[in-house]
């Protein structure tokens, strides 16, 4: 048994991180047969991509999926460890899957991800939920196939959770869920610690990726069929900082363009990372697009100091407006806390007017969640609940607004889409993303799948946009 350490995982030093070429041993290879397997995902894009790699060992070991919990032999939860609703929400699935591993107890039930590189909640599943069968963490998904092996073999609980800097696994495989759309991680971790965020604790130290094995695996999709690419890392401005070499965020989304790849996006940036020269490299070239989602957090110099965020409100405003003169057509994006240990009347309303002046595409919004072993979690908190969700609500009513006008901008407008899949709520229509990350849908052949078009928007609605396809 390895139990996460969050002063272990707290700890950065020099040593360079290794990389390990991922390869399934024979004797692992038909551990699944005659197996399914199921897995529900919380969280971010890396958890998503994460579980992407997860179903392809899975199947490479003999596994079948399932979208039928109850009918699963593995049942795995890849977790997140941003807020306390997504704990909730998690140990409320523990719950239902406890009554049917009861009645099928042969299942093997597993957790995985952000949540359980936290201290306390290792210590939790250690002495509450010793009836799960495995446990790993962010640092070890290539070992997945021993640790079922060990599972097999012992019938106990296997909790396998490293509190390290962090190695790069190269090689690995991914069941995407996508033919056309491909996360490409660029980099591991993040050292940038703000206050409030457990990731580099549940992620550990910054580490990129080669540029050569990123341009490699985008060649690669592009043989695939692949139209988009999003480069993808906590801190994705940050890229190769840690590499000693003169080669930075900029370079690699410039020779990613190079490729040839259709479209190229990237998630997410840091604005205190974000250069003048990454801003031209997206001007520069139309297979970047015009996308961007810049996190806020607070629109008050005093709480963004007590946030560790290491920039200014009027910075921000400067980076933002640079944006927007040298790419005018760029949708912009941003994620926005409320209710931060201290936040007044008058810092939630300097956050307001950062709204009002960038007039945000949209939002990501929460109340304030305090991360036990982070600083903010030890912080004074004197605001009430009731005030943190009205100022939540108000804060919402003006993001959607702004969302909404953002989009009547699009009314009449012919864009570039592609076209994803069906919508969910009509099998007659297709559903896709514009250059700038809007929503359309579109009714059309399911032969257009995979495919760009052109479409006029016909009707605009807040969060969604109608089109016809322009022939």
């Amino acid at each position: 048994m390895q139990m996460p350490n969050l002063l272990e995982a707290k700890k950065r030093t020099k040593i360079e991180p290794k990389t390990i070429d991922y390869n399934l041993k024979e004797e692992y290879k038909s551990l699944g047969k005659n197996k399914t397997y199921y897995i529900k995902t919380y969280g971010c894009q890396m958890n998503e991509h994460d579980t992407e790699n997860i179903k392809a060992i899975l199947e490479q070991m003999s596994f079948k999926e399932t979208d039928i919990m109850e009918n699963a032999d593995l049942i795995l939860l890849n977790t997140c460890a941003i807020r306390e609703n997504a704990h909730n929400k998690v140990f409320g699935m523990v719950g239902r899957i406890k009554h049917l591993k009861e009645s099928r107890p042969n299942i093997i039930v597993g957790m995985c991800g952000c949540m359980v590189q936290e201290e306390v909640i290792a210590e939790e599943i250690k002495n509450k939920y010793k009836w799960l069968d495995i446990v790993f963490g962010t640092h070890n998904i290539n070992e997945l196939p021993q640790i079922l092996a060990k599972n097999s073999k012992n019938k106990s609980l296997e909790l396998e959770v490293y509190s390290i800097e962090g190695d790069i696994i190269e090689n690995m495989p991914a069941k995407r869920d996508s033919k056309y759309k491909a996360w490409v991680n660029i980099m591991y971790g993040c050292d940038k610690f703000c206050t409030y965020c457990i990731v580099p604790y549940t992620r550990g130290k910054q580490r990129s990726r080669t540029k050569e094995n990123i341009i490699n695996e985008v060649k690669e999709l592009i043989k695939d069929g692949y139209k988009e690419v999003t480069l993808l890392g906590q801190n994705v401005n940050a890229y190769g900082k840690d590499l000693d070499v003169n080669y930075d965020m900029s370079d690699l989304l410039e020779e990613t363009a190079q490729t040839g790849i259709e479209r190229v996006r990237f998630i997410t940036s840091h604005p205190w990372d974000f250069t003048d020269k990454m801003i031209k490299v997206i001007a520069k070239y139309p297979n970047v697009m015009p996308y961007i989602h810049l996190p806020l957090q607070s629109g008050s110099n005093k709480i963004l100091k007590l946030m560790g965020r290491r920039y200014t409100k009027e910075e921000y405003i400067t980076l933002y407006n640079k944006i927007k003169e040298i790419i005018p057509n760029c949708a912009i994006t941003t994620d926005i806390i409320v209710g931060f240990p201290g936040e007044t009347e008058e810092d939630f309303k300097d956050t307001l007017d950062v709204v009002n002046t960038c007039k945000y595409d949209s939002a990501f919004t929460f109340i304030f969640s305090p991360r036990e072993g982070t600083p903010a979690a030890k912080m004074k908190d004197e605001t009430s609940l009731e005030i943190k969700e009205q100022r939540l609500y108000k804060l919402n009513d003006l993001i959607n607004s702004y969302a909404r006008k953002a989009n009547e901008k699009y009314q009449d407008q012919i864009v570039p889409v592609l076209l994803e899949n069906t919508s969910e709520k009509n099998e007659e229509m297709l559903m896709g993303y514009t250059d700038t990350m809007k929503l359309v849908n579109v009714k059309a052949s399911k032969e257009l799948i995979g495919k760009i078009v052109d479409v006029k928007i016909t009707n605009v609605k807040t969060w969604s946009m109608d089109g016809e396809i322009i022939n």
